[in-house]
């Protein structure tokens, strides 16, 4: 999953969202619903912790 490029990440999210609205998601539904969404938490928080690490205080 990790090979998957981010915008395809997002879409596959979406589509579990859209098919939910419209029934009930099946367990394995689900669990591959939360593993596309623990990536792209993971993915999400990798960029922001790599931009915070960037960031330095320059006192005045």
């Amino acid at each position: 999953m990790k090979d998957i490029p981010h915008d395809e990440l997002v879409a596959k999210i979406n589509e579990f969202t859209k098919v939910s609205r419209e029934r009930e998601l099946t367990s394995e539904e689900e669990k591959e619903r939360k593993e596309y969404r623990d990536e792209y938490l993971m993915r999400i928080r990798s960029s922001m912790k790599s931009n915070l690490d960037g960031v330095e205080y320059k006192k005045k």
